[in-house]
């Protein structure tokens, strides 16, 4: 097949993927670099990517470290500017920084309930509305926000996270259907726990890792990163190009049972 006819192929494109420093996001930034993309990189410290910008490079995309701090949005702004000004324009987006804070329901602060809000819905409300403003003036392009199966089923000790992972997976239907008109297309991936320097420490307890495997009721296997970016992938390619508003469980079958 030539490559033209790949509706996979991201040539000629370019992405910017938060948190791409480790973990889910530096695996997302190198499938949509191997699929052809250029990359934008938002970083907490954009000195320090871990060799990412070489990696990407190598595959003779290129490639653009930019200080992005997902709870700065007057920073997270000027890296959507710099990755426009950089690159012409700017295709995909992918708000992958996100993270949670445990408790039982009954002992969740306000602090901590603002604070896991704030990195996980608010940033992916205002950076998706910073993009989408030069997209609609591009004629279009994609967002994927990566949510979790948290938003889809209760987790207990989970509580606050779970309810901005919600959020986030309503917040894809609500821009999905706004910005349709822009030729912007808005989904999610939901993702079950898989194997990262994020979740290491939690599944090296046999027991917590033995119950999870357990809850993920079809495959029963904890998944690994390029489970996830590759349905990215999928979801920022022209083979996607009749889906948006959706949320992809990438769970292994927990959310089936």
């Amino acid at each position: 097949m030539n490559a033209i006819d790949n509706p996979f192929d991201l040539a000629g494109t370019t992405a910017l993927v938060t948190g791409a420093a480790r973990g889910l996001g530096r695996a997302i930034a190198l499938e949509l670099a191997a699929a052809g993309a250029d990359l934008a990189l938002g970083l907490r410290d954009a000195s320090s990517d871990g060799g990412l910008v070489a990696e990407i490079e190598a595959m003779g995309r290129r490639a653009l470290a930019l200080p992005m701090d997902v709870t700065d949005l007057d920073q997270s702004r000027a890296a959507i500017d710099g990755a426009i000004a950089e690159f012409g324009r700017l295709d995909t987006l992918v708000n992958n920084a996100g993270g949670g804070i445990g408790g039982a329901a009954l002992d969740v602060t306000e602090h901590d309930f603002d604070a896991v809000w704030q990195f996980n819905t608010r940033s992916s409300f205002f950076i998706s509305q910073h993009a989408a403003k030069g997209m609609k003036d591009a004629g279009g392009g994609s967002i994927v926000n990566i949510a979790s199966q948290a938003g889809l089923v209760a987790l207990p000790g989970e509580s606050s996270y779970c309810i901005s992972k919600a959020a986030v997976i309503h917040l894809t239907r609500c821009l999905a259907v706004e910005w349709g008109g822009y030729g912007i297309r808005v989904n999610a991936v939901a993702p079950t726990f898989i194997e990262t320097d994020g979740t290491s420490a939690a599944l090296s307890d046999p027991d917590f890792r033995e119950d999870t495997v357990e809850r993920i009721a079809a495959l029963h296997r904890i998944g690994v990163p390029r489970e996830v970016s590759g349905a990215v992938v999928f979801l920022a390619s022209r083979a996607a190009a009749l889906v948006t508003g959706t949320t992809l469980p990438i769970d292994g079958g927990w959310t089936a049972r």
